[in-house]
């Protein structure tokens, strides 16, 4: 559990790095968004922030791929 929470947590700043920068980067080139900006720019945020966690969440037990590809086998094993 610990392992997972270490790894959410690593993967949560890069996942929300990523959002945080590909919202902005669509708020700042359409026209019509720019426009909003002052009230888009801190909805991006709170987005980025909200939608990483369970993503980070979700990919770490993923990134401990030895283990993931041993379980995974021997659940197909015992069918």
């Amino acid at each position: 559990m610990w392992t997972r929470i270490f790894i959410s947590v690593l993967v949560f700043m890069q996942i929300n790095a990523v959002l945080f920068g590909a919202g902005i980067v669509a708020v700042l080139v359409v026209p019509a968004l720019k426009a909003q900006a002052m009230m888009l720019l801190p909805a991006v945020v709170v987005a980025s922030l909200v939608i990483a966690l369970p993503v980070s969440w979700w990919l770490a037990p993923r990134l401990r791929l030895p283990r993931w590809r041993r379980r995974r086998h021997a659940a197909n094993a015992g069918q």
